[in-house]
């Protein structure tokens, strides 16, 4: 089965971190650019970051400002999104998603609160 599963979400107050792992299976990982999206409540979905095969090819949404590092092990078949210095407006459903598939993972949940 063609699947994408994220992990890492939580809750955790402004100021704090959190690594996101996105596993994928039934498919070859290595030959597909990944993106990372997230969905706020009420809101649209937003592109957050993408990374290309190699992982040499990289960029974020403007809102990142330096805190967001997507990385990915192709040879684990994983997805990474470190995240810093995370505000209240980071709170969302982070999705890791595969553009050439058209697969979305099931999404995992951040929330940034005191």
């Amino acid at each position: 089965e063609v699947q994408l599963q994220a992990s890492g979400g939580g809750r955790v107050q402004p100021g704090g971190s959190l690594r996101l792992s996105c596993v994928s299976s039934g498919f070859t990982f290595r030959n597909y650019d990944m993106n990372w999206v997230r969905q706020a409540p009420g809101k649209r979905p937003e592109w957050v970051s993408d990374i290309d095969t190699a992982g040499g090819g990289i960029h974020y949404g403007d809102f990142v400002k330096g805190r967001f590092t997507i990385s990915r092990d192709n040879a684990a078949n994983t997805l990474y999104l470190q995240m810093d210095r995370l505000t209240p407006e980071d709170t969302a459903v982070y999705y890791c998603v595969s553009p050439g598939l058209d697969l979305w993972g099931q999404g995992t949940q951040v929330t940034v609160s005191s």
